[in-house]
């Protein structure tokens, strides 16, 4: 035998029954797609062919377990598999190696969306402001806040927070580094930082307003968690992260330090994941994930603008954001991407107010006045505004 110590009974009292799921989307007709799913359950768990697995509770309980099958389409199938919960290990990084881990590198499967149980969800941190929480940080209770990047890269950091003051003296709420902004020699990170922040407040003093600048921390990560603390003391108002680049757990690790500063999460380096028939789809990647790490709002692309996101991926995305997550708050999605002052009555009619909505170029695209300009967007936004309660949530 070659588990011949193997004891059934005690790995059975080690597990609690407690299981999550995953509902993937595979590629095939039926029989190739009952095979993916089959091949899933032991893939993502055991590793091993089942049929020389001891018996008991290694075949019935740590093998992942489908649940349901069913058709999706003429070309893909539904499949929903359980696992149990400790296979996790109660680790964010484990946790998405059986969500998603070796099946990654095969063809034709997706992960749809997870169904996770209290407590998979109490092992997380989740946002430490959602929407509510950013709201009363910047004293807006209902519209839409107002979203800007600082760019093009290149500019020096004395010229970054020049721009950065016109915006908030234009009405501009949140405005954030570009994400390609790091520690370059021409806009040096504490530098600029510094310089943001202190426009920004000097703006406040004056108008009373709340506006909040908030800088792109991503980095090495020897750096990365000073590099908030940092932040934080130079006056940033929020943290930028992309976690595609420093980590899904770097993230998850940010927000259990309490800081005490919003999270944006940014989607750079990830979108391969999405943009395919197979990957994670944009709802799992751009919204539940990111909430489940702690991001506070979380930026994709919309449609319409210069990626090719769909208008159905999008309201996907804005539903996990929102959505019934354990106790979670929600968070604010943030469509952006090449979008334009003529966009914001769409977005509202099809988002609701609680969104950021994000306009970068095209402020200084409309005319050659980017304090008026911001002006003209936040006029926008409180035009469109009374007529998109009705549509909050959808």
């Amino acid at each position: 035998m070659f588990f011949e110590d193997f004891n059934s009974v005690q790995l059975e009292h080690q597990l609690n029954g407690n299981r999550f799921k995953v509902i993937y989307r595979l590629l095939g007709d039926e029989t190739t797609a009952r095979n993916k799913a089959s091949d899933i359950c032991a893939e993502q768990t055991v590793e091993f062919p089942v049929r020389l697995l001891p018996p008991g509770a290694m075949q019935e309980k740590i093998v992942g377990n489908i649940e349901q099958f069913e058709q999706k389409d003429e070309t893909s199938w539904l499949a929903t598999i359980s696992y149990a919960n400790e296979i996790t290990a109660g680790e964010f990084t484990q946790f998405l190696n059986v969500v998603f881990g070796n099946i990654s590198i095969k063809q034709g499967i997706q992960v749809v969306a997870l169904q996770l149980n209290e407590e998979i969800l109490n092992g997380l941190p989740g946002p430490g402001f959602g929407i509510s929480g950013i709201r009363k940080l910047l004293d807006i209770p209902l519209r839409p806040p107002l979203f800007t990047a600082l760019k093009p890269m290149g500019l020096s950091a004395q010229n970054l927070a020049r721009l950065a003051e016109q915006f908030a003296e234009g009405g501009i709420d949140i405005i954030k580094d570009d994400h390609g902004l790091s520690n370059q020699c021409f806009a040096p990170f504490e530098e600029r930082v510094s310089r943001c922040a202190s426009a920004v407040h000097e703006v406040n003093a004056r108008t009373g307003r709340n506006a909040i600048y908030v800088p792109n921390i991503t980095a090495p990560i020897e750096l990365f968690f000073d590099r908030a603390v940092r932040a934080k003391e130079l006056g940033a108002g929020g943290l930028m992260v992309t976690p595609g680049l420093v980590g899904w757990d770097a993230l998850r690790h940010l927000t259990q330090m309490q800081i005490g500063l919003p999270i944006i999460a940014h989607p750079a380096f990830i979108g391969s994941y999405a943009i395919n028939p197979q990957g994670i789809s944009c709802r799992v990647l751009f919204g539940t994930l990111m909430r489940l790490v702690g991001a506070d709002a979380t930026i994709f692309p919309n449609y319409g603008g210069r990626f090719p996101l769909s208008h159905e991926d999008c309201r996907d995305i804005v539903t996990a954001s929102r959505e019934k997550l354990g106790t979670m708050p929600a968070i604010f999605p943030c469509p952006a991407g090449g979008m334009e002052l003529k966009n914001i009555r769409d977005m509202i009619q099809n988002y609701g107010n609680d969104m950021l909505i994000l306009i970068g170029s095209g402020l200084f695209s409309h005319s050659e006045h980017l304090i008026n300009n911001c002006r003209i967007f936040l006029e926008e936004i409180e035009k469109n505004n009374i007529s998109a309660e009705s549509s909050q949530g959808f």
